[in-house]
């Protein structure tokens, strides 16, 4: 966008009479292209076009950002028709956010932004300590990120501001892949990240999604309340996220397994920075493979917990995901002592957590084991969900005593 936007100057878009109307008016957050009058002028927008959002009777219903690109065709930015988005709105939807996570944690490491949550739809940043990165995963925060930069700095003080455009969120709307520094210098070494007790490396250029895994906090910390004196194995292990916190609070042993040797790396390099190399040992290999061999071999653990990625990213794989967490339920239970626990996680939000527990039970009791749930974690309150979205309640991990 190239001119300054205000409610006289931005284009109007139209619901169909039949679109929904009144869940937008309550909180609902997207538009999809079915729901949109879509005239040749609509079409023609270009993608992040910051637009007002008629219902079929012209009412104003607020300011939307648009992507004909996009199946989510317009995005809710504020329920306001005279808002304007300038930097001046930025640095007060950053503020709000920030105020909560201030309340959460003494220390500036933490998810900053949720997305549709925080009020910037389709916007992560997760910040350690004086770096942010920005994941800008619609059209309008790419079109916009200058201002969306300039507001964070000014309202938190990070001195890096790293934007990572990667992944399946921004090929759904049309957006090319992109990775740069835009404020400050670039991190080149691994930024060391203290939580639970732990200390984690993240590697926010190279690694998976912004180098850490912020939302298990909760989840590792429960798992580090089980682990005194404990010898725990940690699949899918990424950076350590779950075996060091259980280091940090007096496990005997931590095998992590993970099928890439930069994760790996990296959790053995929080192992050093917390002197508990002698209690930590890492396997680089394929999940299941690695579960089998290790049942083949006659382990026994205290504690497994298993943190796979998104099997079921979409309702079209819900079926495949499931099966596949059966199959790690399955083959992990095995692995647990009697009277261990094994916890199971998923991030997949097209696996709700009724489907996500059946599936994971079934693995169980098909591996000849029994248990009672104890405990169930969701992601950490810096992962707000939106009441309307159940995307953004995504993150399920359940613990069983076996």
């Amino acid at each position: 966008m190239t001119q300054k936007d205000t409610p006289a100057s931005r284009p109007t878009v139209r619901l169909i009479p039949k679109a929904e109307a009144r869940a937008i008016r309550h909180g609902f957050p997207w538009v999809y292209a079915n729901e949109l009058v879509m005239d040749r002028r609509t079409r023609g927008l270009a993608p992040g076009t910051i637009a007002t959002l008629e219902d079929a009777n012209r009412t104003a219903m607020g300011v939307v950002a648009v992507n004909p690109a996009s199946k989510i065709i317009c995005r809710m930015l504020d329920q306001d028709p005279d808002a304007q988005i300038d930097q001046t709105w930025f640095e007060a939807r950053i503020a709000r956010a920030l105020a909560h996570r201030d309340r959460l944690y003494p220390d500036p490491f933490y998810r900053l932004i949720h997305a549709e949550s925080d009020g910037l739809p389709g916007v992560v940043i997760d910040r350690f300590g004086d770096v942010a990165v920005v994941q800008p995963n619609a059209a309008w925060a790419d079109v916009l990120i200058g201002m969306l930069e300039a507001a964070l700095v000014a309202v938190t003080g990070v001195a890096t501001v790293v934007v990572n455009g990667n992944g399946r969120a921004r090929t759904l709307e049309g957006l090319q892949e992109r990775m740069d520094v835009s404020v400050g210098v670039r991190p080149d070494a691994p930024l060391a990240v203290p939580m639970n007790g732990a200390i984690y490396m993240a590697d926010v250029m190279g690694g998976q999604k912004t180098g850490l895994f912020f939302d298990q906090r909760p989840n590792h910390a429960f798992a580090a309340s089980l682990a005194k004196n404990a010898r725990v194995l940690d699949v899918f292990s990424h950076v350590g996220g779950f075996g060091l916190a259980c280091l940090a609070n007096g496990a005997a042993s931590v095998l992590a397994v993970d099928g890439s040797a930069p994760a790996l790396e990296l959790a053995q390099a929080g192992a050093a920075q917390m002197g508990v190399t002698d209690r930590f040992s890492v396997r680089k290999g394929d999940a299941f493979d690695s579960l089998t061999a290790l049942a083949d071999a006659g382990a026994q653990f205290d504690l497994v917990v298993c943190d796979p990625p998104a099997f079921a990213p979409s309702r079209q794989s819900l079926d495949a995901g499931l099966r596949a967490y059966e199959r790690v339920a399955r083959l992990a239970a095995p692995l647990v002592a009697d009277g261990g626990y094994l916890a199971l996680c998923s991030c997949s939000h097209a696996a709700d957590l009724s489907k996500f527990r059946n599936a994971s039970s079934r693995g169980i009791g098909r591996a000849g084991r029994r248990g009672q749930i104890i405990h169930t974690g969701y992601a950490g309150p810096d992962h707000p969900q939106l009441p309307h979205l159940a995307e953004t309640g995504y993150l399920k991990a359940i613990f069983y005593r076996l």
